[in-house]
Protein backbone atom coordinates (compact mmCIF):
# COMPACT_ATOMS: atom_id res chain seq x y z
CA UNK A 1 0.00 0.00 0.00
CA UNK A 2 1.03 3.48 -0.41
CA UNK A 3 2.96 4.35 2.47
CA UNK A 4 2.38 6.86 4.94
CA UNK A 5 7.14 10.39 -1.86
CA UNK A 6 19.79 23.91 -11.35
CA UNK A 7 22.25 22.94 -12.72
CA UNK A 8 25.71 22.03 -10.79
CA UNK A 9 27.92 21.79 -12.89
CA UNK A 10 31.60 22.23 -12.87
CA UNK A 11 32.91 19.78 -14.76
CA UNK A 12 31.43 16.86 -17.21
CA UNK A 13 33.02 13.34 -17.46
CA UNK A 14 31.93 11.49 -20.26
CA UNK A 15 30.75 7.84 -19.64
CA UNK A 16 31.41 6.15 -22.76
CA UNK A 17 32.68 3.23 -21.21
CA UNK A 18 29.77 2.81 -19.51
CA UNK A 19 27.14 0.55 -21.34
CA UNK A 20 24.32 2.69 -20.07
CA UNK A 21 24.17 6.55 -21.84
CA UNK A 22 24.21 8.53 -18.11
CA UNK A 23 26.80 10.35 -17.21
CA UNK A 24 28.17 11.45 -14.22
CA UNK A 25 28.89 15.03 -12.79
CA UNK A 26 31.87 15.18 -10.80
CA UNK A 27 31.76 18.52 -9.13
CA UNK A 28 34.12 19.86 -6.18
CA UNK A 29 33.78 21.97 -3.24
CA UNK A 30 33.79 25.08 -4.38
CA UNK A 31 33.98 28.30 -1.76
CA UNK A 32 33.56 27.57 1.35
CA UNK A 33 30.88 29.85 2.32
CA UNK A 34 28.97 31.48 0.35
CA UNK A 35 26.03 34.61 1.31
CA UNK A 36 23.36 34.47 -1.03
CA UNK A 37 20.49 36.83 -1.53
CA UNK A 38 17.19 35.43 -1.16
CA UNK A 39 13.76 36.07 -0.20
CA UNK A 40 11.75 35.16 3.46
CA UNK A 41 9.18 32.75 3.26
CA UNK A 42 5.90 33.29 4.93
CA UNK A 43 5.34 29.52 7.44
CA UNK A 44 1.77 28.33 7.13
CA UNK A 45 0.94 26.01 9.99
CA UNK A 46 -1.94 23.89 9.54
CA UNK A 47 -2.83 23.49 12.83
CA UNK A 48 -4.97 20.38 14.24
CA UNK A 49 -9.12 20.51 14.57
CA UNK A 50 -8.31 19.88 18.68
CA UNK A 51 -5.99 17.18 18.78
CA UNK A 52 -2.35 16.36 18.77
CA UNK A 53 -1.43 16.54 15.06
CA UNK A 54 -1.78 17.29 11.84
CA UNK A 55 -0.07 15.89 8.89
CA UNK A 56 -0.31 14.90 4.92
CA UNK A 57 -0.27 12.00 2.32
CA UNK A 58 3.69 11.44 0.87
CA UNK A 59 6.03 12.41 -0.52
CA UNK A 60 4.74 10.73 -3.95
CA UNK A 61 1.91 12.44 -3.76
CA UNK A 62 0.24 15.80 -4.84
CA UNK A 63 -1.20 17.98 -1.80
CA UNK A 64 -0.15 21.18 -3.39
CA UNK A 65 -1.64 22.78 -6.48
CA UNK A 66 -0.83 25.30 -8.57
CA UNK A 67 -3.62 27.54 -6.56
CA UNK A 68 -2.00 27.69 -3.90
CA UNK A 69 -4.69 25.05 -2.04
CA UNK A 70 -3.21 22.83 0.10
CA UNK A 71 -4.40 19.33 1.41
CA UNK A 72 -3.45 17.60 4.40
CA UNK A 73 -5.47 16.13 7.39
CA UNK A 74 -5.79 17.16 10.85
CA UNK A 75 -6.92 15.09 14.24
CA UNK A 76 -9.93 16.15 16.55
CA UNK A 77 -9.76 15.68 20.10
CA UNK A 78 -11.98 12.41 20.07
CA UNK A 79 -9.97 9.31 20.79
CA UNK A 80 -10.13 6.76 17.80
CA UNK A 81 -12.83 3.99 18.34
CA UNK A 82 -10.98 1.88 16.16
CA UNK A 83 -9.42 -1.42 17.13
CA UNK A 84 -5.96 -0.83 18.19
CA UNK A 85 -6.22 2.85 16.59
CA UNK A 86 -5.88 1.09 13.40
CA UNK A 87 -7.30 2.98 10.10
CA UNK A 88 -8.12 1.37 7.26
CA UNK A 89 -5.35 1.15 4.78
CA UNK A 90 -3.13 3.04 6.42
CA UNK A 91 -1.16 1.97 9.67
CA UNK A 92 1.22 4.44 9.92
CA UNK A 93 -0.98 7.83 9.89
CA UNK A 94 0.33 10.05 12.46
CA UNK A 95 2.79 8.04 13.62
CA UNK A 96 -0.03 5.91 14.98
CA UNK A 97 -1.44 7.96 17.18
CA UNK A 98 -4.83 7.32 18.34
CA UNK A 99 -7.15 10.69 17.84
CA UNK A 100 -10.19 10.67 14.98
CA UNK A 101 -8.53 12.60 11.89
CA UNK A 102 -10.18 14.52 9.43
CA UNK A 103 -9.20 15.88 5.48
CA UNK A 104 -8.67 18.90 5.22
CA UNK A 105 -7.83 22.16 3.07
CA UNK A 106 -6.46 25.27 3.20
CA UNK A 107 -6.84 28.03 0.76
CA UNK A 108 -5.94 31.69 1.29
CA UNK A 109 -5.76 31.57 4.80
CA UNK A 110 -8.68 29.56 5.45
CA UNK A 111 -8.87 25.84 6.86
CA UNK A 112 -11.74 23.70 5.98
CA UNK A 113 -12.66 20.89 7.44
CA UNK A 114 -14.39 18.51 4.79
CA UNK A 115 -17.17 16.07 4.93
CA UNK A 116 -17.06 12.94 5.65
CA UNK A 117 -19.42 9.96 4.30
CA UNK A 118 -22.61 9.19 6.98
CA UNK A 119 -21.74 7.99 10.36
CA UNK A 120 -18.05 7.72 8.83
CA UNK A 121 -15.40 8.91 12.08
CA UNK A 122 -12.09 9.08 9.96
CA UNK A 123 -10.95 9.98 6.75
CA UNK A 124 -8.31 11.69 4.93
CA UNK A 125 -6.60 13.39 1.72
CA UNK A 126 -4.68 11.72 -0.30
CA UNK A 127 -4.51 14.11 -3.90
CA UNK A 128 -5.25 17.28 -4.81
CA UNK A 129 -5.71 18.20 -8.37
CA UNK A 130 -4.83 21.61 -10.06
CA UNK A 131 -8.71 22.20 -10.51
CA UNK A 132 -9.67 21.97 -6.73
CA UNK A 133 -10.56 17.93 -6.80
CA UNK A 134 -9.87 16.20 -3.87
CA UNK A 135 -9.42 12.20 -3.70
CA UNK A 136 -8.98 10.44 -0.60
CA UNK A 137 -10.72 8.04 1.63
CA UNK A 138 -13.57 8.21 4.31
CA UNK A 139 -14.56 5.72 7.22
CA UNK A 140 -18.84 4.92 6.09
CA UNK A 141 -19.68 4.33 9.40
CA UNK A 142 -20.22 0.33 8.87
CA UNK A 143 -17.62 -2.73 9.67
CA UNK A 144 -16.36 -5.51 7.61
CA UNK A 145 -16.53 -9.37 8.07
CA UNK A 146 -13.14 -8.99 10.29
CA UNK A 147 -15.04 -6.36 12.46
CA UNK A 148 -12.83 -3.27 11.08
CA UNK A 149 -13.88 0.37 10.33
CA UNK A 150 -15.11 -0.03 6.78
CA UNK A 151 -13.12 2.96 4.58
CA UNK A 152 -13.85 3.89 0.85
CA UNK A 153 -12.63 5.72 -1.50
CA UNK A 154 -13.89 9.58 -1.70
CA UNK A 155 -14.07 12.20 -4.07
CA UNK A 156 -14.41 15.70 -2.80
CA UNK A 157 -15.44 18.22 -5.52
CA UNK A 158 -14.46 21.90 -5.43
CA UNK A 159 -17.83 22.60 -3.15
CA UNK A 160 -16.58 20.30 -0.52
CA UNK A 161 -19.55 17.91 -1.52
CA UNK A 162 -18.02 14.14 -0.83
CA UNK A 163 -18.68 10.85 -3.23
CA UNK A 164 -18.54 7.85 -2.32
CA UNK A 165 -16.30 6.26 -5.12
CA UNK A 166 -17.77 2.17 -4.10
CA UNK A 167 -15.73 -0.79 -4.22
CA UNK A 168 -14.84 -3.19 -7.24
CA UNK A 169 -17.74 -6.15 -7.41
CA UNK A 170 -17.20 -8.15 -3.99
CA UNK A 171 -15.18 -5.85 -2.59
CA UNK A 172 -15.87 -3.67 0.73
CA UNK A 173 -12.77 -1.36 1.40
CA UNK A 174 -11.25 1.13 -1.32
CA UNK A 175 -8.80 3.99 -1.30
CA UNK A 176 -8.48 6.78 -4.25
CA UNK A 177 -4.94 7.78 -4.74
CA UNK A 178 -4.83 10.43 -7.45
CA UNK A 179 -7.77 12.14 -9.73
CA UNK A 180 -7.39 14.47 -12.57
CA UNK A 181 -8.59 17.63 -13.44
CA UNK A 182 -11.09 15.61 -15.65
CA UNK A 183 -12.50 14.05 -12.55
CA UNK A 184 -10.70 10.97 -13.19
CA UNK A 185 -9.78 9.39 -10.16
CA UNK A 186 -7.64 6.08 -9.31
CA UNK A 187 -7.12 3.84 -6.67
CA UNK A 188 -7.23 0.23 -5.67
CA UNK A 189 -10.14 -2.22 -3.42
CA UNK A 190 -10.56 -4.91 -2.27
CA UNK A 191 -12.82 -8.06 -3.74
CA UNK A 192 -14.07 -11.01 -2.89
CA UNK A 193 -11.26 -13.62 -3.39
CA UNK A 194 -8.95 -14.76 -0.43
CA UNK A 195 -5.38 -13.64 -0.70
CA UNK A 196 -2.31 -14.57 1.18
CA UNK A 197 -0.52 -11.75 -0.14
CA UNK A 198 -2.93 -9.13 -0.07
CA UNK A 199 -1.12 -5.67 -1.56
CA UNK A 200 -3.28 -3.87 0.42
CA UNK A 201 -2.82 -5.98 3.35
CA UNK A 202 -6.25 -7.17 3.90
CA UNK A 203 -7.80 -10.77 3.78
CA UNK A 204 -8.72 -10.23 -0.32
CA UNK A 205 -7.35 -9.76 -3.31
CA UNK A 206 -6.56 -5.95 -4.21
CA UNK A 207 -7.16 -4.45 -7.47
CA UNK A 208 -6.26 -1.15 -9.30
CA UNK A 209 -9.28 0.61 -10.45
CA UNK A 210 -10.50 3.45 -12.03
CA UNK A 211 -13.45 5.85 -11.38
CA UNK A 212 -15.09 7.86 -14.43
CA UNK A 213 -18.20 9.42 -14.80
CA UNK A 214 -19.92 7.52 -11.89
CA UNK A 215 -18.81 4.05 -12.86
CA UNK A 216 -16.15 2.33 -11.12
CA UNK A 217 -13.74 -0.37 -13.24
CA UNK A 218 -11.53 -2.72 -12.41
CA UNK A 219 -8.44 -2.04 -14.37
CA UNK A 220 -6.82 -6.05 -14.11
CA UNK A 221 -3.83 -7.44 -13.78
CA UNK A 222 -0.43 -8.36 -15.12
CA UNK A 223 -1.31 -11.70 -14.53
CA UNK A 224 -1.07 -12.52 -10.43
CA UNK A 225 -3.80 -11.67 -8.45
CA UNK A 226 -3.23 -8.07 -7.11
CA UNK A 227 -2.91 -4.67 -8.44
CA UNK A 228 -3.10 -0.66 -7.28
CA UNK A 229 -3.12 2.47 -9.09
CA UNK A 230 -1.54 5.23 -7.64
CA UNK A 231 -1.04 7.74 -10.88
CA UNK A 232 -3.44 8.87 -13.18
CA UNK A 233 -2.31 12.47 -15.20
CA UNK A 234 -4.24 14.96 -17.43
CA UNK A 235 -4.40 12.09 -20.78
CA UNK A 236 -6.20 9.52 -18.56
CA UNK A 237 -3.18 7.98 -18.14
CA UNK A 238 -2.44 5.23 -15.13
CA UNK A 239 0.51 3.85 -13.58
CA UNK A 240 0.85 1.46 -10.76
CA UNK A 241 2.12 -1.96 -9.77
CA UNK A 242 1.20 -5.46 -9.98
CA UNK A 243 1.77 -8.47 -8.99
CA UNK A 244 2.83 -10.66 -12.22
CA UNK A 245 2.61 -14.30 -10.76
CA UNK A 246 1.15 -16.16 -7.74
CA UNK A 247 4.46 -17.17 -6.64
CA UNK A 248 6.58 -15.59 -3.58
CA UNK A 249 9.75 -14.57 -4.84
CA UNK A 250 12.81 -16.01 -2.57
CA UNK A 251 14.00 -12.19 -1.29
CA UNK A 252 10.80 -10.67 -0.31
CA UNK A 253 7.96 -13.34 0.15
CA UNK A 254 5.75 -11.98 -2.18
CA UNK A 255 4.70 -12.78 -5.58
CA UNK A 256 6.82 -10.60 -8.31
CA UNK A 257 5.77 -6.85 -8.50
CA UNK A 258 6.25 -5.04 -11.71
CA UNK A 259 5.24 -1.42 -12.25
CA UNK A 260 2.42 -0.99 -14.84
CA UNK A 261 0.92 1.74 -17.34
CA UNK A 262 -2.62 1.49 -18.21
CA UNK A 263 -3.77 3.53 -21.59
CA UNK A 264 -7.37 3.08 -23.03
CA UNK A 265 -8.33 -0.53 -21.63
CA UNK A 266 -4.24 -1.76 -21.98
CA UNK A 267 -2.17 -2.56 -18.94
CA UNK A 268 1.25 -2.74 -19.92
CA UNK A 269 3.97 -4.20 -18.25
CA UNK A 270 7.01 -1.56 -17.21
CA UNK A 271 8.92 -4.82 -16.57
CA UNK A 272 11.82 -4.46 -14.02
CA UNK A 273 15.96 -4.69 -14.42
CA UNK A 274 16.42 -7.71 -13.67
CA UNK A 275 14.75 -8.26 -10.02
CA UNK A 276 11.54 -9.32 -8.76
CA UNK A 277 10.19 -5.94 -7.03
CA UNK A 278 9.67 -2.78 -8.81
CA UNK A 279 6.97 0.86 -8.39
CA UNK A 280 6.61 3.82 -10.28
CA UNK A 281 7.11 6.99 -8.05
CA UNK A 282 5.61 9.67 -10.66
CA UNK A 283 3.97 9.77 -13.28
CA UNK A 284 3.97 13.11 -15.69
CA UNK A 285 1.60 14.52 -18.18
CA UNK A 286 3.55 12.87 -21.18
CA UNK A 287 3.28 9.31 -19.52
CA UNK A 288 6.85 9.54 -18.83
CA UNK A 289 7.40 7.24 -15.26
CA UNK A 290 9.78 6.88 -12.80
CA UNK A 291 10.56 4.78 -9.40
CA UNK A 292 12.68 2.26 -8.52
CA UNK A 293 13.61 -1.43 -9.55
CA UNK A 294 15.67 -4.00 -8.20
CA UNK A 295 18.28 -5.61 -9.92
CA UNK A 296 18.98 -9.38 -10.87
CA UNK A 297 20.27 -10.15 -7.33
CA UNK A 298 17.09 -8.47 -5.42
CA UNK A 299 20.08 -6.55 -3.48
CA UNK A 300 19.98 -3.18 -4.60
CA UNK A 301 17.27 -1.23 -6.11
CA UNK A 302 18.01 1.06 -9.33
CA UNK A 303 16.47 4.48 -10.24
CA UNK A 304 14.70 4.27 -13.41
CA UNK A 305 12.89 5.93 -16.28
CA UNK A 306 9.86 4.56 -18.31
CA UNK A 307 8.10 5.62 -21.25
CA UNK A 308 6.50 4.16 -24.69
CA UNK A 309 9.18 5.32 -27.10
CA UNK A 310 12.76 4.29 -25.20
CA UNK A 311 11.30 1.36 -22.91
CA UNK A 312 12.99 1.34 -19.51
CA UNK A 313 16.34 2.87 -18.98
CA UNK A 314 18.08 2.26 -15.81
CA UNK A 315 19.10 6.02 -14.64
CA UNK A 316 22.26 5.10 -12.97
CA UNK A 317 24.54 6.44 -9.97
CA UNK A 318 26.87 8.57 -8.46
CA UNK A 319 30.54 7.44 -8.20
CA UNK A 320 30.54 4.43 -6.33
CA UNK A 321 27.15 3.45 -5.59
CA UNK A 322 24.98 0.84 -5.47
CA UNK A 323 21.53 1.93 -4.86
CA UNK A 324 19.08 4.74 -5.83
CA UNK A 325 15.41 5.62 -6.57
CA UNK A 326 13.25 8.59 -8.42
CA UNK A 327 11.10 10.05 -6.86
CA UNK A 328 9.27 12.92 -9.46
CA UNK A 329 10.06 13.86 -12.65
CA UNK A 330 8.25 17.25 -14.44
CA UNK A 331 6.43 17.61 -17.68
CA UNK A 332 10.07 18.91 -18.93
CA UNK A 333 11.87 15.38 -18.22
CA UNK A 334 13.68 16.91 -15.13
CA UNK A 335 14.08 13.53 -12.64
CA UNK A 336 14.47 14.32 -8.90
CA UNK A 337 15.31 11.51 -6.41
CA UNK A 338 18.67 9.82 -4.49
CA UNK A 339 21.88 8.04 -5.08
CA UNK A 340 24.15 6.31 -2.64
CA UNK A 341 27.86 7.36 -3.51
CA UNK A 342 31.46 6.55 -1.75
CA UNK A 343 30.68 8.83 1.47
CA UNK A 344 26.41 8.37 1.41
CA UNK A 345 23.28 9.03 0.18
CA UNK A 346 23.04 12.38 -1.62
CA UNK A 347 19.99 14.10 -3.52
CA UNK A 348 20.50 13.77 -7.55
CA UNK A 349 18.97 15.58 -11.10
CA UNK A 350 19.05 13.76 -13.95
CA UNK A 351 18.92 15.84 -17.01
CA UNK A 352 19.54 15.44 -20.33
CA UNK A 353 21.46 12.08 -19.84
CA UNK A 354 23.44 13.44 -16.81
CA UNK A 355 23.28 12.89 -13.09
CA UNK A 356 24.10 15.76 -11.15
CA UNK A 357 25.17 15.29 -7.64
CA UNK A 358 23.40 18.12 -5.61
CA UNK A 359 25.17 17.15 -2.42
CA UNK A 360 23.94 17.79 1.13
CA UNK A 361 25.22 20.37 4.08
CA UNK A 362 28.34 20.29 5.67
CA UNK A 363 27.49 18.42 9.21
CA UNK A 364 24.79 16.13 7.73
CA UNK A 365 25.34 12.61 6.08
CA UNK A 366 22.68 12.58 3.71
CA UNK A 367 20.10 14.41 1.66
CA UNK A 368 17.20 13.36 -0.72
CA UNK A 369 15.41 14.93 -3.40
CA UNK A 370 11.64 14.75 -3.35
CA UNK A 371 9.75 17.30 -5.75
CA UNK A 372 10.77 19.07 -8.31
CA UNK A 373 8.70 22.37 -10.62
CA UNK A 374 8.56 23.66 -13.88
CA UNK A 375 11.43 26.13 -13.15
CA UNK A 376 13.73 23.24 -11.95
CA UNK A 377 13.70 24.39 -8.41
CA UNK A 378 14.07 21.23 -6.30
CA UNK A 379 13.00 20.21 -2.39
CA UNK A 380 14.07 17.69 -0.73
CA UNK A 381 15.40 16.80 2.82
CA UNK A 382 18.86 16.68 4.78
CA UNK A 383 19.24 13.97 7.39
CA UNK A 384 22.36 14.48 10.45
CA UNK A 385 22.10 10.54 11.27
CA UNK A 386 21.43 9.54 7.69
CA UNK A 387 18.20 7.96 9.44
CA UNK A 388 15.57 10.55 10.15
CA UNK A 389 15.08 14.03 8.60
CA UNK A 390 16.58 17.07 10.21
CA UNK A 391 15.70 20.24 8.14
CA UNK A 392 14.00 20.75 5.12
CA UNK A 393 16.43 21.85 1.45
CA UNK A 394 16.06 23.58 -1.28
CA UNK A 395 17.94 23.77 -4.36
CA UNK A 396 18.11 26.42 -7.33
CA UNK A 397 20.04 28.10 -9.68
CA UNK A 398 22.79 25.65 -9.57
CA UNK A 399 23.70 26.61 -5.93
CA UNK A 400 24.46 25.15 -2.59
CA UNK A 401 21.80 23.76 -0.86
CA UNK A 402 19.56 26.34 1.92
CA UNK A 403 18.34 25.01 5.23
CA UNK A 404 14.72 26.65 4.20
CA UNK A 405 14.67 26.72 8.18
CA UNK A 406 16.62 29.90 8.07
CA UNK A 407 14.37 31.86 5.64
CA UNK A 408 11.60 31.76 7.73
CA UNK A 409 10.91 34.36 10.57
CA UNK A 410 11.80 32.41 14.10
CA UNK A 411 8.97 32.18 16.10
CA UNK A 412 6.47 29.31 14.71
CA UNK A 413 7.89 26.84 16.89
CA UNK A 414 8.15 24.10 13.98
CA UNK A 415 11.45 23.10 12.26
CA UNK A 416 10.29 22.45 8.92
CA UNK A 417 11.77 18.88 8.35
CA UNK A 418 10.71 17.67 4.90
CA UNK A 419 8.81 19.00 1.75
CA UNK A 420 6.82 16.82 -0.32
CA UNK A 421 5.64 19.24 -3.02
CA UNK A 422 6.80 22.55 -4.82
CA UNK A 423 4.48 23.90 -7.12
CA UNK A 424 5.29 26.10 -10.12
CA UNK A 425 5.02 29.40 -8.26
CA UNK A 426 7.42 28.12 -5.92
CA UNK A 427 5.22 27.42 -2.61
CA UNK A 428 6.30 24.44 -0.36
CA UNK A 429 4.30 22.22 1.09
CA UNK A 430 5.23 19.30 3.54
CA UNK A 431 5.59 18.43 7.30
CA UNK A 432 7.68 19.65 10.21
CA UNK A 433 7.52 19.11 13.86
CA UNK A 434 7.29 20.81 17.05
CA UNK A 435 9.71 20.79 20.14
CA UNK A 436 7.33 17.92 21.76
CA UNK A 437 7.78 15.93 18.60
CA UNK A 438 4.06 16.45 17.68
CA UNK A 439 3.54 17.10 13.57
CA UNK A 440 1.97 19.18 11.51
CA UNK A 441 1.54 20.30 7.65
CA UNK A 442 3.29 23.25 6.81
CA UNK A 443 3.14 25.68 3.91
CA UNK A 444 5.94 28.24 2.84
CA UNK A 445 4.86 30.78 0.95
CA UNK A 446 7.61 32.85 -0.83
CA UNK A 447 8.09 36.86 -0.08
CA UNK A 448 8.60 37.36 -3.65
CA UNK A 449 6.98 40.03 -6.27
CA UNK A 450 4.66 36.95 -7.44
CA UNK A 451 3.07 36.95 -4.15
CA UNK A 452 2.10 40.65 -3.02
CA UNK A 453 0.77 42.10 -0.21
CA UNK A 454 0.79 38.64 2.22
CA UNK A 455 0.04 39.81 5.30
CA UNK A 456 3.30 38.61 7.78
CA UNK A 457 5.51 38.45 4.92
CA UNK A 458 8.98 40.07 5.09
CA UNK A 459 9.72 41.30 2.06
CA UNK A 460 13.32 42.37 2.74
CA UNK A 461 15.72 39.94 1.47
CA UNK A 462 17.92 37.79 3.54
CA UNK A 463 21.45 37.09 3.29
CA UNK A 464 21.17 33.29 3.18
CA UNK A 465 24.01 31.63 4.22
CA UNK A 466 25.23 28.92 2.07
CA UNK A 467 27.92 26.12 3.30
CA UNK A 468 29.74 24.79 -0.13
CA UNK A 469 27.90 21.17 -0.25
CA UNK A 470 29.49 17.78 0.49
CA UNK A 471 29.53 15.54 -2.95
CA UNK A 472 30.55 12.19 -4.02
CA UNK A 473 33.81 12.88 -4.67
CA UNK A 474 34.65 14.23 -0.78
CA UNK A 475 35.13 12.02 1.98
CA UNK A 476 36.75 13.12 5.04
CA UNK A 477 38.71 11.21 7.43
CA UNK A 478 36.17 12.28 10.40
CA UNK A 479 33.42 11.04 8.24
CA UNK A 480 34.74 7.44 8.15
CA UNK A 481 35.88 7.45 12.09
CA UNK A 482 32.52 8.55 12.82
CA UNK A 483 30.92 5.36 10.84
CA UNK A 484 33.39 3.20 12.24
CA UNK A 485 31.02 0.52 14.30
CA UNK A 486 27.74 0.99 13.14
CA UNK A 487 25.79 0.62 10.04
CA UNK A 488 26.78 2.65 6.66
CA UNK A 489 25.37 5.54 5.84
CA UNK A 490 24.71 3.67 2.29
CA UNK A 491 22.99 0.87 4.09
CA UNK A 492 20.95 2.84 6.89
CA UNK A 493 19.48 5.23 3.31
CA UNK A 494 19.23 1.97 1.76
CA UNK A 495 16.89 1.21 4.45
CA UNK A 496 15.45 4.22 4.75
CA UNK A 497 14.19 4.74 1.30
CA UNK A 498 12.91 1.83 0.67
CA UNK A 499 9.57 3.11 1.98
CA UNK A 500 9.38 5.68 -0.62
CA UNK A 501 8.79 2.26 -2.67
CA UNK A 502 5.37 1.01 -2.91
CA UNK A 503 4.43 -0.81 -1.06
Amino acid sequence: MKKNLSSLITAVRLCAALALPVCVVAQNSGAQNQKVKHHHYKLIVVEPLGGPNSSLSGPSAQILNNGGTFAAYANTATPNPNANCAIPFNANANGGDCFVEHPVLWHKGRLTDLELLPSGKNGQTDWLAGSGLVAGWSENGLLDATGLPVGRAALWMKDGKITDLGAVPGGTQSLATAVNDRGEVVGFSDNDIPDAFSMAGVANQTRAFLWKNGEIRDLGTLGGPDAIAFYVNERGQVAGQSYTNSTPSQAFGVPTQDPFFWEKGKMVDIGTLGGTQGSPNWMNNRGQVVGYSTEVTDQNSHAFLWDKEGGLKDLGFLPGGTYGTASWINDAGEIVGGSDSSNGFHAVLWKNGVILDLGYLAGDCSSFATSINSQGQIVGNGSLDCNNEAHALLFENGGAPIDLNTLVSPGSGVTFLNPFNINDRGEIAGFGMLTNGDSRAVLLIPCDQDHPDIEGCDYDTVEAVTQAPVRSAQITAAQAAASAGKLSPIEMMRRRYHRFGKP
